[in-house]
């Protein structure tokens, strides 16, 4: 594949989108910390995975206005914040997921007058999950809306699934935003909810991660299904569909 430059990207933090402050996402990295366990009859180095860790690191603009960068990253809030990485903003596409601790917002005045900020956000309680966007960047509802599914392009698997959400603007009594699944995408076998996959009803700007039971069975076709009483609710989705059993 070739390189490609991270224009038209997307940076959600806390139910709030960034994305038009941040200059640059300058790392994602995450996994598990490898341990040595080599013993004296061996010839080379023998590895086991330790603790899942993870952090997204990224350069903000200074922006004032309410609700942006400034007013979202200055407070250095001490609880966990959950941040979202959207490769682009298509159906189906990559995005990275962490929920963090907020180190830092380092500014940094250039010679030229450009005032900018570094943060990074260190991995607390779960490592950094690449998953997959059940949304296309924010979708907006109006009403009960059933979403367009997304292929993961296999059959069943028997490791569950984590899935993120992020709402940034809601009108109304409360929405619920959840997963619902299917083996044929509706054909024959029709959609039905995940269990476990339904995030607590939402009644303004909030953010949320969920996780299904970890040998659970996740079919082929998901998609992103809203009910309750509202006139509008801006939001997205991403899900990592376990390959493998995971644990954290």
């Amino acid at each position: 594949m070739s390189k490609q430059s991270g224009l038209g990207d997307a940076l959600y933090i806390a139910g709030y989108d960034l994305s038009g402050d941040i200059g640059a996402v300058n790392s994602i990295a995450g996994g598990p910390a490898a341990l040595e366990v080599t013993g004296i009859d061996k010839l080379a180095p023998e590895r086991i995975g330790g603790l899942r860790d993870g952090h997204i690191d990224y350069t903000a603009f200074f922006n004032t206005a309410v609700g942006r960068a400034h007013a979202r990253l200055s407070p250095l809030p001490t609880s966990d914040v959950l941040i979202s990485y959207f490769r682009g903003t298509a159906l189906g596409g990559a995005s990275a997921n962490l929920v963090a601790k907020q180190l830092n917002y380092d500014p940094t005045r250039a010679d030229d007058g450009a005032f900018t900020f570094a943060g990074s956000n260190m991995g607390n309680g779960y490592g950094l999950e690449w998953g997959t966007s059940m949304t296309a960047g924010k979708r907006t509802d109006g009403s009960a809306t059933n979403g367009t599914s997304v292929d993961f392009g296999t059959g069943s698997t028997s490791y569950g699934l984590q899935a993120y959400l992020h709402v940034f603007a809601f009108t109304g009594t409360s929405v619920t935003v959840k997963l619902q699944e299917s083996s044929d995408n509706g054909v024959g076998d029709a959609f039905a909810d995940v269990v476990g996959g339904g995030f607590t009803a939402a009644t303004g700007v909030t953010s949320q991660r969920i996780a299904t039971a970890s040998n659970q069975t996740v079919e082929r076709y998901l998609r992103v299904v809203t009910t309750g009483t509202f006139s509008n609710a801006i939001f997205a989705v991403s899900v990592n569909r376990n390959p493998v059993a995971t644990s954290f």
